[in-house]
């Protein structure tokens, strides 16, 4: 008994009090298998306060907890739920922000309706003056009587999560499970010998203020690469990969993107700017566009006959939009259909949808020949549901990792490449790879985030070198393709699939 009434409080609390938050000023109604379950919010302040002397029918329910529970309700109530005022205000004001308020609508309300526009106008209030709110200093603060907490929503969005998870470890059983040839990572070729010294470069282009800051590390092949980072990334945390192709002879040119880098995500940390997102698409395209003709053209050095855009999550999407494919009629219903719930797993879908409110330049044709698109943990599932890369008229990589739960490769690469038509095209499954594991910080100290191992996944650097050398293998062989099969290399294992194979993973689900 007391191990249920204690998942029942404290799912209770951890949806009304976790970010984004929103519970009620007098009482705290919990709907839940169609039982109303009233919490008055005094005796709550007066047991978070003190346990051992708070008297009452509400103690006595909550010291009927272990004390495991007991010591996580009180964590919650104590703790301050926002702890950086100005980022806090930054974030609800935008695009993202405002979607997840409104979502809660689904899980909260109030007396008068719909919570909120309240919770946010009360939190705002509440960060004018202080810059920590605690939980229970929110409740307190809700102009609203009574706050009714739906929990069969919460429970029900829990259940999707789960089952998200579970369809996504299912698809990775089966994956594991192909009869593919398992082989080593080839040997790296022989280093380029005489190879020139990182460039720091700046170009001017028409659609910004400022130069575009550039990082030039050429090579010989006749094909270069141009690499995008992702929303709020640097060229510095894509270098590895620049030098290790460099190495084997490609030139690359590495750009950041501000408004969308680091530099702005620490701006939005310090509470100076909103959080950045899809409104820099269309500055990130032209980008790319400026420096393919800056090369073709000059002032940029001439690098090679033929590009290849590369770019990893965001940087992945501005590479495909760059070679010429827009989001596909009907994003407004199936964004309405995706985002009727928080995405727990997805969180892409935000990014796609707010596409919806951006004005993308109109396609054009890159100043040079386009020899071919890899995208590191891109998406695009909401953006082209239908046609996939078919559009796409030059090979193209698409790689993912197993523990990436911000684009899923079940959902964000395995669907956006069955309908493609290139033979030479291939999706690649790194076991154990994450979202965030082609980004390399070069000391803890520089570091804005600090992940767990379930967001890092394995070891970063040995994954790196695996993509580094999928990413070379694929290059190489761009008029025949890389031939589909389960590479190693230092204890990773990465899954190389052509259409036929993701075809027969595809198919496997299914059943």
């Amino acid at each position: 008994m007391r191990s249920v009434l204690g998942s029942l409080l404290a799912a209770a609390l951890l949806l009304g009090g976790a970010p984004p938050p929103g519970c009620a000023a007098e009482q705290l109604e919990v709907r839940i298998a169609g039982l109303a379950l009233p919490i008055d919010l005094a005796e709550l302040e007066a047991w978070s306060r003190d346990p051992g002397r708070s008297s009452g029918e509400l103690a006595a329910w909550l010291n009927l907890l272990d004390a495991r529970g007991r010591a996580q309700l009180l964590r919650v109530l104590r703790a301050p739920l926002v702890t950086d005022r100005s980022f806090t205000q930054q974030f609800l004001a935008s695009w993202a922000g405002q979607r997840v308020l409104d979502e809660l609508d689904d899980l909260i309300s109030t007396e008068e309706g719909e919570a909120g526009p309240l919770l946010h106008q009360t939190l705002n209030a509440l960060l004018r003056e202080q810059r920590q709110v605690t939980t229970v200093e929110l409740l307190r603060a809700l102009p609203s009587r009574r706050l009714i907490l739906k929990l069969d929503g919460g429970v029900q969005l829990a259940g999707q999560w789960r089952q998200q998870l579970l369809e996504q470890g299912q698809a990775l059983r089966a994956l594991r499970a192909l009869p593919l040839p398992e082989v080593a990572a080839p040997p790296a070729p022989p280093e380029l010998r005489g190879a020139a010294p990182l460039q720091q470069l700046s170009l001017v282009v028409p659609h910004r203020r400022e130069p575009l800051p550039l990082r030039l590390r050429p090579g010989v092949a006749p094909t270069w690469v141009l690499l995008s980072p992702g929303l709020g990334g640097s060229s510095a945390q894509l270098d590895w990969l620049a030098a290790g192709l460099q190495r084997r002879g490609w030139s690359v040119v590495l750009v950041d993107h501000p408004g969308s880098d680091e530099l702005a995500v620490r701006e939005l940390l310090e509470g100076r700017r909103p959080p950045p997102g899809a409104e820099t698409l269309s500055d990130r395209v032209l980008d790319l566009q400026a420096v393919v003709q800056a090369v073709a053209q000059g002032p940029l050095p001439p690098l090679g006959q033929r590009v290849v855009l590369m770019g990893h999550s965001l940087g992945a999407v501005s590479a495909l939009l760059a070679a010429g494919l827009r989001p596909e009629p009907g994003l407004a219903p199936r964004c309405r259909r995706a985002l009727k719930g928080i995405p727990l797993t997805n969180l892409s879908r935000l990014l796609q949808c707010q596409l919806m409110e951006v004005p993308l330049p109109p396609p054009r044709p890159l100043a040079q020949p386009l020899a071919a698109v890899v995208s590191l943990h891109g998406f695009g599932s909401l953006l082209w549901p239908h046609r996939g890369l078919r559009p796409l008229k030059v090979p193209a990589l698409l790689v993912g990792g197993s523990l990436d739960l911000i684009t899923p490769p079940l959902d964000e690469q395995l669907a956006l490449f069955m309908p493609q038509a290139q033979r030479q095209s291939r999706l690649v499954v790194v076991d154990g790879g994450s979202h965030f594991s082609p980004v390399r910080i070069a000391s803890s100290s520089d570091a804005l985030f600090r992940l767990g191992d379930e967001l890092v996944g394995v070891d970063p650097q040995r994954v790196q070198a695996l993509t580094l050398d999928l990413s070379s293998a694929f290059l190489e062989r761009l008029a025949s393709g890389v031939p589909p099969q389960r590479m190693r290399s230092q204890g990773v294992e990465a899954t190389v699939l052509d259409a036929a194979w993701a075809q027969r993973w595809w198919d496997s689900l299914r059943r």
